[in-house]
């Protein structure tokens, strides 16, 4: 077991809370994050990118003008590449730039993510996340006493933590997430992590091997 401080808002030990090492003190694989966020990234691209080609843009079938005697170079149809408003030629067309990554490696990516903030002292537990509104001008104080300013990822588990949400949303770089949505690419991407307990205790109970 490991051992981690519960703080409050003000940054006062609360408490000690015990953390299984299994999940909290995973040696780190880059390659393994790296492919985590290669796949991450790949499955959020839509993939719907699409230009017309000679086929598909209007225009009529109809030959321009005679094949010799103009002076003019030949010509077959108004849709060709080479006129303006005629189509495109290798643009691109819609794909699914989707990749597969098994449970297993995801939930040890999850684990190596968190034991590495653990271990940089960027993992903060506090025992409530909750705040009386829903001040932006609330929340920076809060966050200046715990002396974080951006970067920081708020995890709770309460789904409608309303007040933090709002307070979060004009802050840049400062991101709520529900317990149950948090992912490996949450955590590698901010500097801070910032648990509520019983939010932390939810991950222990999931992600035990």
């Amino acid at each position: 077991m490991v051992k981690v401080t519960v703080h409050n808002w003000d940054f006062e030990p609360v408490e000690e809370l015990e953390l299984p090492e299994e999940i909290f003190s995973v040696p780190l694989r880059r390659h393994l994050l790296w492919e985590y966020i290669r796949v991450y990234r790949a499955n959020q691209r839509q993939g719907t990118a699409s230009t017309k080609t000679r086929a598909e843009v209007a225009g009529s079938g109809k030959k321009l003008w005679r094949q010799k005697g103009t002076g003019r170079a030949r010509m077959g149809s108004i849709r060709s590449p080479l006129w303006r408003k005629g189509g495109t030629v290798h643009g691109p067309r819609p794909r699914d730039y989707s990749l597969k990554m098994n449970k297993k490696q995801k939930r040890l990516a999850l684990r190596m993510a968190l034991s590495q903030r653990f271990r940089d002292n960027d993992l903060i537990v506090l025992d409530t996340l909750e705040l009386n509104e829903h001040k932006t001008k609330e929340l920076r104080n809060r966050m200046n006493k715990l002396s974080v300013q951006s970067g920081v990822l708020f995890v709770d588990s309460i789904a409608d933590n309303r007040n933090l949400f709002l307070a979060s949303r004009n802050l840049p770089k400062v991101d709520f997430v529900h317990v149950d949505t948090l992912n490996t690419y949450d955590v590698v991407g901010h500097r801070k992590v910032i648990f509520s307990k019983p939010a932390i205790q939810k991950v222990t109970e999931v992600l035990k091997p």
